[in-house]
């Protein structure tokens, strides 16, 4: 069996898992600030700053300033981008609603790519590391068929026996039709190996316009699906200490590692006994703790058929199952279920093979 580990910068959120009825009104921040040159000292207007994977986005004036409002408190990162300079991503924790400031200087950056320039379209290598960075990246989960990459020649590749990267001179522009967003993805690094997939970057947000009722009610429909079973879903049951409840068995394997020194779950699971989330000395955080390999399985949806192929694996499918690994030791996670390190958790299995393509924005709550 194949086990592609994936780890990517990105935050899960949400509430307690509650009903319309019983859930209470999310307290809010405001953030605001100003953007400068750390060269001249000078404002930069028009940089995007935004709250990663989330809708809740601007831009600054022409003084370099910012205001974001109605942002939830908790683990947030909030992240600046603007052509010509290095972006910046602050991780910031949100215990009070109030006004937070945050000023960011940017240092001058300059993309490099090759120097011999291709026309993309004509490039028949370039379009084969496209289709492969596509299928890494977007995912190959249904999803992943209607979300296309609209800006591709902004793209840059490398590859060699071992390794494969890609480069963005600019932010990708994502159309996702299964799940109805646009996403501008600040690409930071890409790199992947016969064993890993690993990309850093920051999405924002967009809900597109559906063209009919029929295709709102399909994608609300799908967005359903793409949480029931997620990571974040994972959390908030956890969170609000209803995991089989919702569906989630646990076990614990023992890490082994390839040749590479690889970790890889080993074939002896036990049931798992015992916590995974414990106190600490803030109300509203928690601290995600366990040894070894966490095998998670989702018993309310079976895997999609194209998980077996893309493990290589045939016959029926199964319960959906991923296996978690902390490779840095415990990490802390607000009350909305954010992990406040992005490289906290490393997901091996069914999460792995859900990328792009079946994420959603911070904002979205199933009951809804």
């Amino acid at each position: 069996m194949r086990f592609i580990a994936f780890l990517v910068t990105f935050s899960l959120t949400g509430t307690y898992l509650s009903s319309p009825a019983t859930a209470q009104p999310t307290p809010r921040a405001s953030l605001t600030g100003t953007v400068t040159s750390a060269a001249t000292g000078a404002p930069i207007p028009d940089a995007h700053v935004f709250i990663a994977v989330s809708m809740n986005g601007t831009t600054t004036n022409a003084e370099g300033q910012y205001a974001l409002g109605n942002v939830p408190l908790g683990a947030h990162r909030l992240y600046v981008s603007v052509l010509g300079y290095e972006p910046v991503g602050q991780d910031v924790l949100l215990r009070e609603a109030k006004e937070y400031t945050y000023n960011f200087s940017l240092e001058e950056g300059v993309l490099e790519f090759d120097e011999v320039v291709v026309s993309a379209a004509e490039n028949r290598k370039w379009q084969e590391r496209l289709e492969k960075f596509t299928r890494l990246f977007i995912g190959e989960t249904a999803y992943a068929g209607e979300t296309t990459i609209t800006n591709a020649p902004v793209l840059d590749f490398s590859q060699n026996l071992t390794e494969f990267k890609a480069w963005a001179s600019e932010p990708l522009v994502i159309e996702n039709r299964a799940l109805g967003y646009r996403i501008t993805y600040f690409l930071k690094d890409f790199e992947a190996s016969s064993t890993r997939t690993r990309y850093d970057g920051e999405p924002l947000y967009e809900e597109l316009d559906p063209a009919s009722q029929q295709e709102a009610d399909e994608w609300a429909k799908n967005r359903r699906e793409a949480f029931f079973g997620s990571f974040r879903h994972f959390m908030l049951s956890a969170l609000s200490d209803r995991i089989v409840e919702q569906g989630f068995l646990l076990y614990t394997r023992p890490v082994e590692r390839d040749f590479g020194n690889n970790p890889r779950p080993g074939s002896q699971k036990y049931p798992y006994e015992g916590e995974i989330l414990t106190d600490t000395d803030q109300p509203n955080e928690k601290m995600v703790s366990f040894e070894n390999f966490l095998e998670v399985t989702y018993t309310k949806e079976e895997e999609d058929k194209g998980y077996l192929e893309w493990q290589g694996r045939r016959g029926r499918p199964k319960f959906q199952t991923s296996m978690l690994l902390l490779e840095n030791g415990p990490t802390l996670v607000d009350a909305k279920g954010d992990i406040l390190d992005p490289y906290g958790v490393t997901f091996f299995g069914y999460l792995a093979y859900e990328r792009v393509a079946n994420e959603l924005p911070k904002e979205y709550r199933p009951w809804h």
